[in-house]
């Protein structure tokens, strides 16, 4: 697969210096995979949610959120929001 928006993540651990290590762990494993419906996401990362058209990651012990959209036809990752947990659960995905 191909993540989209690194940036997003490299601005994100430059504020949360825990974060950086568990957020290129995720970097690494979404490249060398293949994923071709949420179920294979399911099979790699157990503890991720499919909310609507987004995927939500837990990252770094459940610490952050990392919320996605996976357009599987074309092998690509698109990082929307990476948030605290506590940010997470402030924002309404269902709305968007």
């Amino acid at each position: 697969m191909h993540p989209v928006s690194k940036q997003t993540l490299k601005r994100f651990w430059e504020g949360h210096l825990a974060a950086e290590k568990p957020l290129r762990e995720w970097l690494r494993v979404v490249r060398n995979t293949t994923w071709r419906r949420f179920a294979d996401v399911k099979a790699v990362y157990g503890s991720a949610d499919q909310v609507g058209e987004f995927v939500v990651f837990d990252i770094g012990g459940n610490k952050y959120r990392l919320t996605a959209k996976i357009e599987y036809a074309k092998g690509k990752v698109f990082v929307i929001f990476m948030d605290t947990h506590e940010e997470y659960d402030r924002r309404d995905l269902k709305s968007l």
